[in-house]
C-alpha cells in the first residue's frame, strides 16, 4: 500500500520506531500493539487478522527490536528509562496523527501502556495488559539480581534462554519460549544489557502505579500458570476500581501465543464495549 510505504520512510528518516499501519475501511478507532522485551510486533500474528477486521491496526517494533534495531540508530546510543521508551510510542502515534488508541501489550511491553497512561492519558482510551508485569516477586527479583551479575560475562542469550524456561516451564509453552528466544537473537549484547538495566526499575515504578488507581478502564488476561506475575496482578485488581480480570486455563505467560482464541475474544469484547 504506498501511503503505508510513505509513512514508513519517513518515519526511517525522523528516527521513528519502525511501525506497519493496517487501515481500516470504516472505522475510525484505532489499536496499537505493544510487544515486550527481547521480542517484536511479529509476536502479534495471531491476533492481526482479528482485529484488523474492526480496527485500524498498529503494530511497532520498540528501539532496538525488530526492525527499529536496524533503522533507529541513535536511539541504541542512549540511556534508556521508561518514560523515554513510552515517548518513542508516542511520536509514533503524533507522527501518523492518531489522537487516541486502544493499547494491548503483552509481558513488560503492559509496563510501557501503563506509563503511558500515566505521563499522556488522552493518547489511551482503554488498556489489554497480556502476561502483564505489575510486580517482581521473590523468584524473579532474585532473578534480577543474578542476571545483573553476571550480564557483562555472560552471553546475553543464555540469560535470556535461562529466564525463558523459568517464566514458561511447562511443554506447552515451548512454542512461546521458542518464538520470544528466536526474536530476542536480533538484540545485540549491549542493546540487552539496557533493557536488563530498565528491569531494576520496575518495583518502583510499579507500586507507584499500585497506590495510584486511573480512569482508564483496565482488561488484565492472565495465564492460569503464569506462575510468577498472576498472583502480584490479582492483588492490582483488588486494588482499582476500574480493571478486570480473565484468566485461561492451561496458559503461561505469553497468554496472545498460547491461547489466541480466548486472548482475542476476550480483548475484542473488551475494547467493544468501550466503544459503545
Amino acid at each position: 500500500m504506498p501511503n503505508e510505504v510513505n509513512r514508513l520512510l519517513t518515519a526511517m528518516s525522523k528516527d521513528i520506531l519502525f511501525h506497519t499501519i493496517f487501515p481500516h475501511e470504516t472505522s475510525k478507532t484505532w489499536v496499537v500493539f505493544v510487544h515486550g522485551a527481547g521480542g517484536s510486533s511479529a509476536i502479534w500474528f495471531r491476533q492481526l487478522k482479528a482485529y484488523k477486521k474492526e480496527y485500524n491496526v498498529l503494530l511497532l517494533d520498540l528501539r532496538g527490536h525488530g526492525k527499529s534495531n536496524n533503522l533507529v540508530q541513535n536511539f541504541v546510543d542512549n540511556n534508556y528509562s521508561f518514560n523515554k521508551v513510552s515517548k518513542d510510542i508516542i511520536d509514533v502515534l503524533d507522527h501518523n496523527n492518531i489522537p487516541s488508541a486502544h493499547f494491548v501489550g503483552i509481558s513488560l511491553g503492559t509496563i510501557l501502556i501503563r506509563n503511558i497512561a500515566e505521563i499522556a492519558p488522552q493518547y489511551v482510551s482503554s488498556m489489554v495488559l497480556g502476561g502483564a508485569v505489575t510486580r517482581f516477586n521473590t523468584r524473579s527479583n532474585t532473578l534480577v539480581y543474578l542476571g545483573n551479575t553476571f550480564k557483562h560475562f555472560l552471553p546475553y542469550m543464555w540469560l535470556y534462554r535461562l529466564f525463558a524456561f523459568i517464566m514458561m516451564p511447562k511443554k506447552r509453552h515451548k512454542e512461546s519460549r521458542l518464538l520470544f528466544v528466536r526474536e530476542a537473537k536480533r538484540l545485540c549484547q549491549k542493546e540487552f544489557i539496557k533493557w536488563f538495566k530498565l528491569a531494576m526499575d520496575v518495583n518502583p515504578l510499579m507500586q507507584y502505579f499500585k497506590e495510584k488507581d486511573i480512569d482508564i478502564p483496565i482488561l488484565y488476561i492472565m495465564g492460569k500458570e503464569d506462575h510468577m506475575f498472576l498472583g502480584p496482578v490479582k492483588e492490582m485488581v483488588k486494588r482499582h476500581k476500574n480493571s478486570v480480570l480473565q484468566t485461561i486455563h492451561h496458559c503461561g505467560h505469553v497468554c496472545n501465543v498460547e491461547r489466541p482464541d480466548l486472548f482475542n475474544q476476550h480483548s475484542l469484547a473488551f475494547i467493544a464495549q468501550q466503544n459503545r
